[in-house]
C-alpha cells in the first residue's frame, strides 16, 4: 500500500484571491467554489494526475516559514519571476547551489515558494 500526493493546501485569508494568483501562475483555471470559505483549482471536477490546489479561509495569519513548499521550474527564470512579482509575489532571494539555480519568492499571503532552471 502507498499514498498518492493529491493536493496542495493552503491556509489562507482570501481563498479567492490566492485561487486567483496561482490560477495565475500555473494557467490553471480556478474552479467554482461551493462558498466563501473553500476555493480550488483543479478538485472540482477533479483533473486525473494533476496536482490540485486548495485555498482554506482561517482566522490566523502566517506567522513563520513554510516546513514544505512548492517548487516549480521554468525556461526563463529572470522573466519568470518578474511576471510573477507583476501578479503579486515577492522576490526574496535567488540562489546557486549544487549546480541548481532558483529563486524563493512568497505569494501575496506570505507562503514561500521557489522558482527554478529547467534542467
Amino acid at each position: 500500500m502507498t499514498s498518492t500526493p493529491r493536493t496542495y493546501t493552503f491556509d489562507c485569508a482570501n481563498p479567492a484571491a490566492l485561487a486567483a494568483f496561482w490560477s495565475a501562475v500555473t494557467g490553471r483555471p480556478v474552479d467554482q467554489s461551493p462558498n466563501e470559505y473553500v476555493a480550488a483549482i483543479g478538485m472540482w471536477p477533479r483533473v486525473k494526475d494533476d496536482m490540485a490546489f486548495l485555498f482554506l479561509a482561517v482566522p490566523e495569519p502566517k506567522t513563520a516559514k513554510n516546513r514544505f513548499h512548492l517548487d516549480l521550474e521554468t525556461d526563463d527564470r529572470a522573466a519568470e519571476v518578474a511576471r510573477l512579482v507583476e501578479l503579486g509575489a515577492t522576490h526574496v532571494a535567488d540562489h546557486d547551489e549544487w549546480g541548481i539555480s532558483w529563486s524563493v519568492l512568497t505569494d501575496p499571503e506570505g507562503n514561500e515558494f521557489c522558482i527554478a532552471d529547467a534542467h
